[in-house]
């Protein structure tokens, strides 16, 4: 955790409060840089936090095109 949040330019204390959920909605900027550090892109993350947008179709109850998610 420590690599992680020396990477991304944070400090360890806000990666530890981000994943225990004591900051509830971290900043964009925040959660992009992480993901950059860990080789996510932002549309897995998306898919992984928003699941149930569309139980049959991901993201069609928001317009997103689920062929974009999956790539």
């Amino acid at each position: 955790m420590l690599e992680t949040a020396l990477d991304a330019g944070i400090s360890p204390e806000t990666l530890r409060k981000i994943e225990t959920g004591r900051v509830a909605t971290p900043a964009f900027p925040t959660i992009a840089v992480i993901a950059d550090v860990l080789g996510l892109s932002l549309d897995s993350v998306w898919a992984e936090i928003r699941p149930a947008a569309g139980a049959d179709e991901p993201g069609r109850a928001r317009g997103v095109d689920p062929e974009r998610l999956a790539s």
